[in-house]
């Protein structure tokens, strides 16, 4: 069984989906795994330490590949390399990718995506989407002091005192609290504001104080919040506001994968807030929290920067990738059979498994995934024959 970690194309991924230290874990089931040249460079993992850890390094690592490892989708070019029976681990956003989808289920491929694998408590280890929150929030705590023309912290001299800054943090999910936790750790005075009832234990939890408007909670499935009305989204911006005038950081983190971001934060709301101001927006990749928000880049709104966080885990690359990569070996591990004295190693993905189930994309040249199924290929009466695994 051949494991092959592609070097990413995709503009602006620096991350790479396998580290050297986690190559043991897969020569340990009885697998080969074969890098592409350069696959970690620009998360500074040289090819050497890849050799050092076991792995081969070839530059057709994917055409002999039973699985295929990236971060970002597979290109077409490398999906037109694989063959038959193969298969690919990696973000897969089914929403925006359903040519590539096609071509997946058209060349037999076999596709999981990191974005679907179900939140619980047994699917933790394999929880990329949170993993990458945790480097979001980090990094997004970090540019809101780095553009910040004052000090985080608290600082007291003979020659005066200069007060903590105060950051205000928009949703407390994973990237949330994450950035929470880290401005608290630079030494701002933080407030988190998310309209999950749990939120304000958690938001607690890591040195924060929260924010109650006074609003109904919207806890929602799969620890995500239901979506908002538009006559409570207005009521909520009106409550927010002076809030958001008092903040000389402004985090926003709210978003749900496949969806559009919610706007949470007005323009004529930005303009009020004084000047030197930051607002560091962590969903502009998904449209923004901000109104008028540009991902990739910083916009003035009246006396404050706006930061559009584009891509923002490819940022922090080493991190992230040791993270990622941790989640695919898991996951990777669950579908593979071992090598052991009756055989060699073997994918043989189990359908009973909800994890499995739920995460799988393409299988046996048909689209496993039932939403995606139905958007490509239109409403399907019958029920969706599911292939048998391999066996040994």
């Amino acid at each position: 069984m051949k494991i092959a970690v592609a070097r990413e194309t995709r503009e602006g991924e620096t991350r790479v989906a396998l580290v050297p230290e986690l190559v043991g874990r897969l020569t340990a089931l009885g697998a080969t795994v074969v890098v592409e040249p350069g696959a970690g460079r620009h998360a500074l993992v040289p090819d050497e330490e890849y050799v050092a850890a076991g792995a081969l390094v070839e530059k057709a690592a994917a055409e002999r590949a039973d699985v295929l490892l990236s971060v970002a989708p597979p290109s077409p070019e490398d999906v037109g390399r694989l063959k038959n029976g193969a298969a690919t681990i990696s973000f897969l956003p089914v929403d925006t990718e359903r040519p590539l989808v096609a071509m997946l289920r058209d060349r037999g491929v076999t596709s999981f995506a990191m974005e679907l694998v179900p939140r619980t408590s047994r699917a933790q280890a394999m929880d990329a989407l949170s993993s990458q929150s945790v480097v979001v929030g980090y990094r997004g705590a970090v540019v809101a002091a780095g553009l910040l023309r004052s000090f985080m912290p608290m600082t007291m001299t003979a020659a005066g005192t200069v007060p903590a800054a105060e950051v205000l943090v928009l949703g407390a999910g994973v990237a949330g609290l994450q950035a929470i936790a880290t401005a608290r750790r630079l030494g701002a005075v933080v407030r988190g504001y998310d309209v999950r009832p749990s939120s304000a234990d958690e938001i607690r939890s890591v040195g924060g104080e929260p924010l109650d408007l006074g609003l109904e909670p919207l806890d929602g499935p799969g620890g995500y919040a239901r979506e908002m009305t538009r006559e409570r989204a207005t009521r909520q911006r009106e409550l927010l506001a002076p809030h958001v005038a008092r903040a000389d950081a402004l985090i926003t983190t709210a978003a749900v994968p496949g969806r559009r971001a919610p706007v949470l934060v007005s323009r004529a709301m930005v303009e009020r807030m004084r000047p030197g101001s930051v607002v560091v927006d962590l969903a502009a990749d998904a449209g923004g929290n901000v109104q008028g928000v540009r991902a990739g880049s910083v916009v003035r709104m009246g006396g404050a920067q706006v930061w559009g966080g584009r891509n923002v885990a490819a940022q922090v690359p080493g991190p992230a990738s040791r993270l990622y990569a941790a989640n695919v070996v898991s996951l990777l591990t669950l579908v593979t059979y071992p090598a052991d004295e009756e055989g060699p190693a073997v994918f043989a993905p189990d359908f009973d498994d909800e994890i499995v189930d739920g995460c799988c994309v393409t299988y046996g040249g048909a689209i496993h995934h039932a939403p995606t199924r139905v958007a490509i290929e239109g409403p399907d009466l019958a029920p969706h024959p599911t292939p048998d695994p391999v066996r040994r």
